[in-house]
This record gives structure tokens, C-alpha cells and sequence, in this order.
């Protein structure tokens, strides 16, 4: 009898303390969303000269973007302009280049002459060889031959010959087989086609 009487009383006291631990769980819980409800966030409030001074940061800022934009649209019309004058000088040159590069062919094309007036300048030249020629007069002798009157005349002046010489070594012949004054010879040789300049050169030479 004594022996249940002990159980039953150990019962019953872990019930109590069973409940008591059920009792103060959920105040346990609800402490910390308590706590969480104590504590809430406070934004920092500025003073209207903090807030003027942040506007006036934020307006230096927008301006000097602006700028900075203008600026930078500025610079790149500039190397564009620099851009398109360099290339519009690159063409210039360029077309310049060609240009005097198809005349420099154009004036060497023309220096060697056609076959013709090539034929003309040795022909002129065998002339000259064996007897001396003003310059008319020798143009004429190409264009007895058959020569154009361009070609002969292209001829003659390609030789490069000093007429002054070919009117005293004319004049020398002149006087090898006949007399002359110097006035008669200086006639004659204007008459084989010398300028008078020539003529009175040749005639000096040859002694007159």
C-alpha cells in the first residue's frame, strides 16, 4: 500500500513539471519577435542646408556631364574634319602624281619621236655628214626625200646642230672653188637658207 502511494505522487509531480515546461515554451518563442518589434530602423534626417548642399553637388555634376558631352561632340567634329581635309589631300596629291606621271610618259613618248621622225633625225644627220645645211635648207632636202613637213622639221631639230658652224663650214666650201666678198658670201649663204646672224658668223670664220 505504502509502495504505490510513492509512485503515484512521482507521477504526479513529473506531470506538473511536464506542464509547467509546456507553459513557459511559448513565451520562450515569442521573446525574440518581441525584441524585433522594439528595435525598428530610423532614417537620418538632413538639415535643409545638407539637403541644398546635395543639390548643388548633384547640379555641379549633371553640368560638368554636359560639358564633358559637348567637349567630347566637339572633339570628334574636329578629328572628322581633320580626318576627311587629310584624305581629300591624300587625293589631291594622289591625282597630282598621276597627272604628272602621265605627262612625264607623254613628254618622253614624244622625245623618242614616231619611226618616221626617227628616220628623219639619222637621215638629217647622214646630211650632215658629207656637206653642211642651214636648218631650212635641210628640212627641205627631208621633205625632197618624202618626209612630212613635220617629221623633217622634228628630224632637224633632234640633231641639235650648232648652224653657226654649218654656215662657216659652208662659207669654207664657198670660198674653196670660188671668190666672194664678205657681203657676197654673207648673201649667198642667207640665200642657202642662214639667218643673217649665221651668215655674217660663217663669214668671219671663214676669214671674211
Amino acid at each position: 500500500m505504502t509502495g504505490n502511494r510513492r509512485i503515484t505522487i512521482v507521477a504526479a509531480a513529473l506531470l506538473a513539471i511536464g506542464g509547467m515546461a509546456a507553459c513557459s515554451a511559448p513565451a520562450d518563442a515569442e521573446a525574440p519577435a518581441s525584441a524585433a518589434k522594439e528595435s525598428p530602423t530610423v532614417e537620418p534626417t538632413l538639415t535643409a542646408a545638407e539637403v541644398a548642399e546635395q543639390a548643388e553637388a548633384d547640379a555641379a555634376a549633371a553640368e560638368k556631364a554636359e560639358a564633358d558631352q559637348v567637349a567630347a561632340d566637339e572633339a570628334a567634329a574636329e578629328q572628322a574634319a581633320a580626318d576627311k581635309a587629310a584624305e581629300k589631300a591624300a587625293a589631291k596629291k594622289k591625282a597630282a602624281a598621276k597627272k604628272a606621271a602621265a605627262k612625264k610618259a607623254a613628254a618622253e613618248k614624244a622625245a623618242r619621236g614616231t619611226v618616221s621622225q626617227q628616220n628623219a633625225t639619222e637621215k638629217a644627220g647622214d646630211y650632215l655628214d658629207y656637206s653642211a645645211f642651214s636648218r631650212s635648207g635641210l628640212i627641205d632636202q627631208l621633205k625632197f626625200e618624202g618626209f612630212s613637213t613635220k617629221d623633217a622639221t622634228w628630224g632637224v631639230d633632234h640633231l641639235k646642230a650648232d648652224w653657226n658652224e654649218q654656215a662657216a663650214e659652208k662659207a669654207e666650201d664657198y670660198l674653196s672653188y670660188s671668190a666672194f666678198s664678205r657681203s657676197g658670201l654673207i648673201d649667198q649663204l642667207v640665200f642657202e637658207g642662214f639667218t643673217a646672224k649665221q651668215a655674217a658668223y660663217g663669214a668671219k670664220k671663214a676669214g671674211l
